[in-house]
């Protein structure tokens, strides 16, 4: 196969910023934009409570509805990654990410006129039908990207999302400037800017094809898949390719799409399912979204000078997409592995440091500034490999029977872990304090152990070899068992409760006549 780093094409590249501009970015946009207007936008709540009611809401009733606003995003994600499979299997990767394109447009009209309307329950229900949208985008952008990638640049392309992610956080910083649209009266057109990508998503992207391996393997059309391969590797000898999605097409010729409760139920990638879950609980139970959401709190609490933790907060976003470059690029030379390891570790790391430095703050007035670069740290580690990592080894873990449902999966506890954390944040932090982030750094170590142990590195191996590689890892646990077992049935207790190692040979020998 002719595939090298030179067949990064033009249309490769075109389709992955495409997808990632129009669906990837918004779910960065959506995590970061009610950082800035949360003082707008609490006090539009509390004023239509007076309209309505007579009274304004109290500080409890304040926070549980703006913590409900901020993890609502969190509801509609888990809801979207639950029907990601039907809709990837009826319409096809391409299809699934241009047909959910109007959930956004339905999305940024309630929450523009929210306020016209005077009804909070419009921003409630547009962050809920946005994360719908980014709980399927987040699941389908990796799977077509690592579908229509050649194995040595599935890397690359795979990562192309979650530097868009930090582009959207770091829009989203940015437009809430408060010289933009940071004012009272722009939050509701701030809210509703997710529409502009979307349109020339949809604008655009019909016109590329759909990934030839769903063409091939579950549609059977090898006309379509031929040109489609063609339209992403028009320099290069596709018949390998062929060849090798045909192999994957037999091995799963008596195999239909299975469900959830299958794969659950298949010892054959029980490993790979463990995986899955380890890899995104801890994306998000690693503390990343208590930064995002509430990155001006933890600033505040630093005692940054609130005039400038609009500007600091902007600050991150930079370095989101610049760790996020450096990943990208690396990925295909330091592998899977290393920036999943060294991400995760960083991330705890600082994750203790924060609460060192907001313990000690008080006595050394440095330790501000400690805390900053703890969170910068965290931002750093998690976007250097955790944030994109996990979508992308979900899909080279699994075949393409097993793939819609192994995004269910991974999909429904990432955003299960990502509403848990907006929602309990805020309290964790009113009553653990600076150690609420302690919870953290002890997820990110135990992730980065795990992946260290059991996760091999899966750079420049087809979906048929990294089956195979998991396969011989069952195998051999399955013979270190048996050895165990053996060794077991070989001990023999004497009269005294001691154990007494006998051979099966000594016994045979002495019963013999």
């Amino acid at each position: 196969m002719c595939l090298s780093l030179q067949d990064l094409t033009v249309s490769l590249l075109a389709v992955a910023f495409l997808t990632s501009f129009g669906s990837s970015m918004l779910y960065g946009y959506n995590l970061a934009v009610v950082n800035s207007p949360a003082v707008y936008i609490k006090d539009f709540y509390n004023r239509t409570a007076v309209a309505r009611n007579g009274t304004s809401l109290n500080e409890e009733a304040l926070t549980l509805m703006y913590s409900l606003t901020v993890s609502v995003f969190a509801i509609g994600g888990l809801l979207g990654s639950l029907i990601v499979g039907m809709l990837v299997t009826r319409f096809g990767r391409k299809g699934t990410i241009v047909k959910t394109t109007v959930l956004v447009f339905i999305a940024g009209t309630l929450m523009g006129f929210s306020r016209t309307c005077g009804s909070p329950e419009m921003i409630i229900i547009g962050r809920l039908i946005t994360g719908i949208h980014s709980g399927i985008s987040l699941s389908v952008v990796p799977m077509y990207l690592g579908e229509i990638a050649p194995k040595n640049l599935r890397g690359f392309l795979g990562l192309v999302p979650s530097i868009f992610i930090g582009t959207g956080v770091f829009t989203a910083q940015i437009l809430g400037l408060h010289e933009l649209l940071g004012k009272e009266e722009h939050w509701p057109l701030f809210l509703s800017v997710v529409v502009v990508p979307t349109f020339i998503q949809l604008l655009l992207l019909p016109w590329f094809p759909e990934s030839p391996r769903y063409l091939l393997i579950e549609k059977h059309n090898v006309h379509a898949t031929i040109t489609a391969l063609k339209w992403y590797r028009s320099k290069c000898n596709i018949q390998a390719e062929i060849e090798e999605m045909q192999e994957e097409q037999r091995s799963l010729s008596s195999v239909e799409t299975l469900s959830v409760w299958a794969l659950l139920r298949d010892p054959s990638v029980r490993w790979q399912v463990l995986s899955v879950v380890v890899i995104n609980i801890g994306m998000q139970l690693s503390g990343i979204d208590a930064i995002w959401f509430y990155t001006n709190d933890i600033f505040e609490k630093a005692g940054i000078p609130p005039p400038e933790i609009q500007y600091t907060t902007a600050g991150t976003g930079v370095i989101e997409i610049i760790t996020g470059l450096i990943g990208c690029f690396t990925i295909e030379k330091l592998g899977r592995r290393p920036l999943m390891i060294g991400g995760f570790s960083m991330m705890g790391f600082c994750s203790a440091g924060i609460t060192l430095a907001l313990i000690l703050q008080t006595n050394l007035s440095f330790m501000r500034y400690v805390s900053v670069c703890c969170v910068v740290g965290i931002i750093a580690g998690f976007c250097i490999g955790p944030a994109g990592v996990p979508f992308l080894i979900t899909a080279e873990l699994f075949k393409q029977s097993h793939r819609p449902a192994a995004y269910i999966i991974g999909g429904s506890l990432n955003w299960l872990s990502n509403f848990t954390v907006g929602f309990v944040f805020p309290f964790m932090q009113m009553s653990a304090g600076a150690y609420c982030y302690l919870v953290f750094a002890a997820v990110c170590v135990a992730v980065a152990v795990y992946v260290y142990v059991v996760i091999p590195e899966t750079k420049n191996k087809t979906f048929l070899e990294i089956s195979r590689m998991f396969s011989k890892k069952e195998a051999l646990l399955e013979t270190q068992s048996l050895d165990h077992l053996d060794q077991l049935k070989l001990k023999k207790m004497n009269g005294y409760g001691g154990v007494e190692h006998t051979s099966v040979e000594l016994d045979s020998s002495s019963s013999a006549p």
